[in-house]
């Protein structure tokens, strides 16, 4: 039987790559967005999969319509294996500046949407798996939540203080989520991406600068593909990360371990 997984903020950018390798590795999938626009540009990207993809609008910061998302999942699938929460929006502003209404937007989606999704989603597991006489792993079902922390949880840049904080707070609800569910076997990580080719990523790096920045601070010296992030959300749904919990991989090109600046590459 085939595994399903929800991505929400999923018909674009990181979530798009996610909701397309999730298909091609056989999932029926569950693409999740509030923006009705992408959503219909999504549907054409990934209209080559068929009924094996849905498409719901969702707010993630709405506690009525996330539930409608897990029901109208498993309605149509009927069950609910992996949840890659995904969602985010950006605002900047810094401690001086940002306005208060535009740090609970952030929070809002970013933080308490996680929560959202997730508790609707890890009640149905844990339902399920109450449900079954055998919770051993010889049956091959395995659960797994997977939350997108880019590396603001762990780095600050100043005039992204909403995102820092919302951010902070999904990786130790990760941690959190893992110790939890650890006695149910749902596997609970995240994902810490770096700077990644998609349509946030002027709102962090202005585009006068970008490459230079990008290459000053990360020791690989390019941006990220959407899909190098995608990679690594289908390994930690699968089999092979069965013993991985409360993990954060950062997916940054060496950033983080980098305490320095990176000299100029060949050529510059």
């Amino acid at each position: 039987m085939s595994r399903v997984a929800i991505i929400t903020g999923g018909a674009r950018g990181v979530g798009l790559a996610c909701a397309r390798r999730f298909c091609e590795d056989g999932y029926k999938v569950v693409v999740a967005d509030e923006n009705q626009q992408v959503i219909e540009q999504a549907r054409d990207t990934l209209s080559v999969h068929g009924a094996s993809i849905v498409f719901i609008n969702c707010d993630v910061s709405d506690e009525l319509s996330v539930n409608n998302l897990v029901t109208l999942t498993l309605n149509h699938f009927d069950q609910i294996d992996v949840l890659i929460n995904n969602a985010g929006i950006v605002c900047e502003g810094g401690i001086l500046d940002l306005e208060p209404g535009d740090f609970d937007a952030v929070l809002s989606v970013n933080l308490r949407g996680a929560y959202f999704v997730s508790r609707a989603v890890i009640r149905h597991m844990v339902s399920e798996i109450e449900g079954r006489s055998d919770r051993s792993r010889l049956d091959g079902k395995s659960y797994a939540i997977i939350n997108m922390s880019p590396i603001d949880d762990t780095v600050a840049t100043g005039n992204l203080l909403a995102c820092a904080v919302s951010k902070g707070g999904v990786r130790q609800m990760t941690t959190a989520m893992a110790v939890e569910l650890a006695p149910y076997g749902i596997c609970v990580n995240g994902i810490g991406p770096g700077s990644v080719v998609t349509d946030m990523l002027p709102s962090a790096v202005p585009k006068d600068d970008r490459t230079a920045k990008i290459r000053a601070h990360t020791p690989l010296g390019r941006v990220a593909q959407a899909d190098e992030i995608a990679a690594v959300a289908a390994f930690l749904a699968s089999g092979d990360a069965s013993y991985i919990t409360g993990q954060i991989i950062y997916v940054d090109g060496g950033r983080l371990p980098l305490n320095d600046t990176m000299p100029p590459g060949p050529g510059d």
